[in-house]
């Protein structure tokens, strides 16, 4: 049986921000409603279109509260800290626990556990709307297609990662380095294996220790088979041999 892997953390994100209406109520007063039975039907709305992928069954993954990227750095989606979420946010997440097979592990994104679930197991395509999830080796659902990113290709974007950030995560990666210097950068190590080399190369032209280098990589680094410990909730950080 095949089995769908679904980020939660989007479907329900997107779900709850959807159902927020505004209301104007005169004389400058405005404030914003949110029906559970909207989000329950954006939620619907979304599983259904995405089992549209040739899979049997699904497992919804979502992030826990505490989140080990922040031991490795403290500001880690600090930019974050500020934003207001949708109000019925919660309430979506406790609604797909109850209806379906959700997994959370302990101190992991949604993103860490598609990636550990994927690459455990051959049976299972990854569905997420986040670009990092291309860092992992398996089979992904984009755009109603199965993709496989085989090891070196997933490698690869994982080094791109390093290299440019995220902003939305709060890593800057390195310095002044764009998506087309990046890919200029990695030219070549797609087969050659080097990438982590070029890497730690353009931290070090800039100034930057490969110990700068290797903490954007633990903070890019979606978690594959064998990097965490289900049972103790240990994270066992990239390493670069």
């Amino acid at each position: 049986m095949t089995l769908l892997l679904i980020d939660g953390d989007i479907v329900a994100y997107k779900a709850a921000t959807i159902a927020e209406k505004p209301i104007d109520w005169g004389d400058g007063l405005w404030t914003l409603h949110a029906f559970e039975s909207e989000v329950e039907a954006r939620i619907e709305e979304q599983i259904t279109h995405l089992m549209e992928a040739p899979v049997q069954d699904c497992i919804i993954t979502l992030s826990d509260k505490e989140n080990f990227r922040k031991d490795v750095a403290p500001y880690y989606k600090l930019n974050r800290k500020t934003v207001r979420k949708p109000m019925l946010l919660p309430w979506a997440r406790e609604y797909m626990t109850k209806k379906y097979n959700t997994i959370m592990y302990r101190r992991l994104e949604a993103d860490d556990v598609l990636g550990i679930l994927g690459t455990k197991n051959p049976d299972t395509i990854i569905w997420s709307a986040d670009k990092d999830l291309l860092t992992i080796p398996a089979k992904h659902w984009i755009d109603g297609k199965v993709v496989e990113i085989s090891k070196e290709e997933a490698d690869y974007n994982f080094y791109y990662q390093t290299l440019i950030g995220d902003s939305t995560d709060n890593y800057k990666g390195c310095p002044s380095i764009g998506p087309k210097t990046a890919h200029k950068i990695l030219e070549g190590s797609y087969h050659s294996g080097d990438g982590w080399d070029k890497v730690v190369s353009a931290f070090v032209s800039k100034g930057l220790s490969e110990k700068v280098a290797l903490e954007n990589a633990r903070l890019a680094r979606i978690l594959r088979d064998g990097e965490y410990n289900t049972e103790t909730g240990e994270v066992y950080l990239w390493q670069s041999n």
